[in-house]
């Protein structure tokens, strides 16, 4: 048995806190597999003396203070190649003496007695094991309880204050309490007051309403919470018959939480044993592991108890744990390998390659073959103009020789019209360009071709999103004020900038504290300040008003405390703005600055699901720090390197564009057919509804009539979401109702495979006597030809032998050449390769 010595860290507690430095660690220290205990540290700055483990040392010690305290055990195995894995409710424990503490088999450790107590592990497989000295000290003294750091998590942790039961705004069965407990003042106030105090009973605790019904005593809709042996009922028990106090006049606050560990590589099928600990504003801290709730990003890949013992699937991949403790968050990511020997990794290109094969590395994932050259420009084209690229393109990029084609064909793209056209689209749907009436077109096609205006000429985003928020006038001189147009009342516009620019989703906020993030009802209409000086008045006509910033100092009135708010950035510091200056301005300036934590990586977030079909962070509009980023590295690179290059968004689609992870083949192999997040492959996505409209039309040498518009419009070029297309509908055109992505439909539906089959709409487009079915009938050039220049225009590719074979017996049996014509185009678009950009 080996022991460590360990260097202990002098920390200030206060009551009821755990002083202490080390958990359980098990490693693996030789050839023939035998192993070792040695103990993790609990306080994240306390590291363990590697020179000290095969030394005649102290063994670590532990102590805590108070009856309240607790400690969370956390043994650990690490093999040769440091593999770890978590051994704590894998081992034994034995106490001497037995009478100081007791630990249970999950490796959670409660005082008993004053006194000094040795733990020892044990591994039955292979016998190793460690000791640990725990010394208890206060038990003599009456333990005091605070109501804000005691009381109120034991309500979170059991729900009791959750959206769905006392928490939410009328309460439940006549009892309120703050969402999750975030205005503890006026939980105390009706906990203590309402109902005249029914619900306590100090002279007799165990017969009041409040434990009874939290152990189904006495009728309970939320039914059991707890039982009368676990901490959470003793503690309230003792609370109530102590006189329910309010805690110590100047009450410490939670300063932070810290997971442990914060991140680990694991084995399938593996379990891992998180321990929280609370840092408070008084310098203590102590363990909270089991006061603290905890939830799974994604319950497939792991899951995680209440006490805390994430358990993983079979599957490699990555999954994230949330820890949450009084509005106070933090996250732990497991990351489990598929271990896979891999020969050969691409070379990377640039920092987005990198950040990606680190992880595949680590992950042990292989990474698809590269595309060929026709899927490349097919997919580029199409991500990066909307459109399909030409027979002559395609024949022209597949015999260039040169080693930069790719960057080159990039570049082209980026110079076209198409490009600002096709992403004006995109901006005018999430920025709610439309029309309610027709006095309101000028409006919106002014601000659409603003938007294209501007991606096309590359304006820093910075300065566009500035010009946004900013807009005054009227749409003749300012066309962005559209956007204030339709989003016409201070909380839509706290709530869509937000979203839209810094991937908050504020709109919980407004009511009360957002239960996902750390945002307050404070943040909410500190924001909202920078909007209280819009004022709207008559314009040009009745549909198109002005807007001004009013001389006014902004400010915005909390609704429950009644007090005057300046603005703020979220985050950010009150700002002094005077009467005479638009507050909105202090707004663009906060979210372009440089170490603004929201306004890059939202944007980058955004783009690189544009092109990668899965956002780094999903929703990619949902960046709060309870969802983290599959590779925060890569995100925060490309973040960082926006901002770097003057948020130069032509750039931004270069760096995703140019790097080998964009070129990867959508084929998937045996050992990458699982991965989800990693961009081991390319992941197929549905084409937008206007793309595939247009690639009708263009496969078919149609075209489709819009209100109001030349016959040659496209529905890329749409100037908003206001046009009646029932073909549009179907696939997924967003309303514009919400800054929300979600708006745009991507999943197919039976819908559009019926429209696509049998409609009116489609059946006219291949029987026109225009169009390219009778083209094809009447052509003179052979059929191998004919097939061969369709599929090079639908699929942009060239067809097989055996599709050419299959498509000319198919025509020769036919005794109606035209309708034959007409039976190839149909198959062809209404295939997945077509519908899909792969």
């Amino acid at each position: 048995m080996l022991r460590i010595e360990h260097k202990l860290r002098t920390c200030p507690v206060g009551l009821a806190s755990v002083l202490s430095v080390l958990g359980l660690l098990l490693a693996d220290i030789g050839p023939l597999g035998a192993q070792q205990l040695v103990f993790e540290p609990l306080d994240s700055s306390a590291t363990v003396d590697q020179e000290s483990i095969a030394s005649d040392a102290a063994l670590p010690v532990f102590q805590l203070i108070g009856s309240d305290a607790r400690l969370q055990l956390q043994v650990m195995s690490r093999a040769a190649a440091n593999n770890v894995s978590d051994q704590t409710r894998a081992v034994s424990y034995d106490i001497s003496p037995a009478n100081i503490i007791e630990v249970d088999s999950s490796g959670y450790v409660r005082p008993l007695a004053d006194g000094r107590a040795t733990i020892e592990a044990t591994n039955a497989n292979s016998e190793a094991s460690c000791s640990c000295v725990i010394v208890v000290t206060g038990m003599k003294a009456e333990p005091q309880i605070s109501f804000n750091n005691q009381v109120i998590p034991v309500f979170t942790k059991l729900g009791c204050n959750g959206g769905g039961c006392h928490g939410k705004a009328s309460g439940q069965a006549g009892f309120k309490l703050s969402l999750l407990g975030f205005e503890p003042q006026d939980d105390y106030v009706h906990l203590i007051s309402e109902s005249r105090g029914r619900r306590l009973f100090p002279a007799a605790a165990d017969e009041s309403l409040l434990l009874k019904k939290a152990v189904n005593l006495s009728s309970h809709g939320g039914g059991q919470r707890t039982d009368m042996a676990s901490d959470e009922y003793e503690l309230m028990r003792r609370w109530i018959a102590m006189g329910m106090p309010a805690g110590p006049a100047h009450e410490r606050s939670v300063d932070r939480i810290e997971l442990q560990p914060s991140q680990r590589f694991l084995t399938p099928g593996a379990t891992q044993q998180l321990r929280v600990l609370v840092y408070y504003s008084d310098g203590s801290f102590e363990d909270v592991t089991r006061r603290a709730q905890f939830e799974s990003n994604n319950t497939l890949q792991g899951t995680v108890s209440a006490s805390g013992l994430v358990s993983l699937s079979q599957q490699p991949g990555d999954v994230a744990v949330m820890a949450r403790y009084q509005g106070q968050v933090a996250v732990f990511r497991a990351s489990v390998p598929l271990g896979v020997e891999v020969a050969v990794w691409p070379e990377p290109i640039n920092l987005v390659d990198e950040w990606v094969l680190q992880k595949l590395k680590g992950l042990g994932i292989p990474t698809s073959s590269e595309c060929d050259d026709y899927t490349f420009i097919r997919r580029a084209t199409l991500d990066i103009t909307g459109r399909l690229p030409l027979e002559h393109e395609i024949q022209q990029f597949v015999s260039d020789e040169r080693p930069d084609k790719h960057a080159l064909l990039v570049d082209r793209l980026l110079d076209s019209p198409a490009y600002g056209e096709f992403f004006a689209k995109k901006w005018s749907a999430i920025l709610r360009n439309k029309r309610d009436n027709s006095g309101e077109q000028f409006g919106s096609y002014a601000f659409y071709d603003w938007l294209k205006q501007s991606l096309n000429g590359n304006v820093p985003y910075d300065q566009w999103v500035s010009q946004i928020l900013t807009a005054s006038g009227s749409s003749v001189n300012s066309p962005p004020v559209a956007w204030l147009r339709e989003v016409n009342n201070t909380e839509s516009r706290v709530e869509d900038a937000a979203q839209l620019f810094l991937g908050q989703r504020l709109q919980c906020a407004r009511c009360h504290h957002h239960p996902f993030e750390k945002w307050s009802q404070k943040d909410y209409f500190q924001f909202a300040a920078f909007f209280s000086t819009v004022s709207r008045k008559e314009g040009p006509t009745p549909e198109e008003p002005m807007f001004v910033s009013r001389v006014a100092r902004p400010s915005a009135r909390h609704p429950k405390t009644g007090e005057e708010l300046p603005p703020a950035g979220l985050d950010g510091p009150d700002l002094d703005v005077a009467p005479a200056q638009d507050p909105r301005q202090y707004l663009a300036d906060w979210m372009s600055s440089k170490d603004n934590p929201f306004f890059a990586r939202t944007l980058v977030n955004r783009y690189w699901k544009h092109f990668m079909a899965v956002g780094l962070v999903e929703p990619e509009d949902d960046m709060r720090v309870t969802n983290p980023a599959t590779n925060p590295e890569l995100l925060d690179s490309l973040a960082r390197q926006f901002v770097e290059s003057g948020f130069d968004l032509k750039q931004l689609v270069r760096e995703i564009c140019n790097s080998r992870v964009y070129r990867l083949s959508s084929d998937a192999g045996p050992n990458n057919v699982s991965d989800t997040s990693c961009y081991s492959r390319y992941y197929p996505k549905r084409l937008q509804a206007e793309v595939i409209l247009d690639a009708i039309d263009d496969v078919m040498h149609t075209t489709t009539d819009f209100d109001g518009l030349p016959k040659s419009a496209r529905a890329v070029g749409l100037p908003d979401t206001s046009f009646s297309s029932y073909f549009l509908d179907v696939f997924g055109k967003p309303n514009s109702t919400t800054a929300c992505e979600c708006e745009r439909m991507q999943e197919a539906t039976l819908a559009q495979s019926l429209h696509l089959l049998n409609s009116k709409q489609i059946q006219a487009k291949l029987t026109d006597a225009q169009a390219r079915p009778a083209e094809m009938a009447v052509n003179s050039d052979s059929i191998s030809d004919v097939v061969s220049s369709l599929y090079l225009s639908a699929l942009c590719r060239p067809a097989s032998d055996a599709e050419i074979r299959t498509a000319a017996d198919y025509v020769n049996s036919k005794p109606d050449r035209k309708q034959a014509m007409e039976d190839l185009v149909w198959a062809l678009v209404n295939s997945k390769e077509f519908l899909f950009n792969h």
